[in-house]
C-alpha cells in the first residue's frame, strides 16, 4: 500500500516554513536539503524537515496540506513543539 506524507520544512528555529506533500519523504526531504529543485524551499533555504504525517489515501493527505497551509502561523509552531516531545 502506498503512503503519502504531508510534510513541514523550516530554515531555523521560528523561520520561514513550507508545507508540501510527497510519496517519498526520504526522497523529498533530501531534495530539498541538497537545494536540487530552484523555488521557494531553496531560495530562503528551508532544509530542515520538522515535522510530517503519514496517510494512506492521497485525497486525505491533500486536504491535510490544504488545511495546515490555511492555520495561523502559530498553530503551525505548536503542532511542530507537540510532535517534537
Amino acid at each position: 500500500m502506498k503512503e503519502y506524507f504531508v510534510y513541514i520544512m523550516t530554515n531555523k528555529r521560528n523561520g520561514t516554513l513550507y508545507i508540501g506533500i510527497t510519496n517519498n519523504i526520504s526522497r523529498r526531504a533530501f531534495q530539498h536539503k541538497s537545494q536540487l529543485i530552484s523555488g521557494f524551499t531553496s531560495k530562503y533555504g528551508l532544509t530542515q524537515l520538522v515535522f510530517f504525517e503519514t496517510f494512506q489515501d492521497v485525497i486525505e493527505a491533500i486536504h491535510r496540506e490544504k488545511q495546515l497551509k490555511k492555520w495561523k502561523r502559530a498553530w503551525k509552531i505548536r503542532l511542530i513543539e507537540e510532535k517534537k516531545s
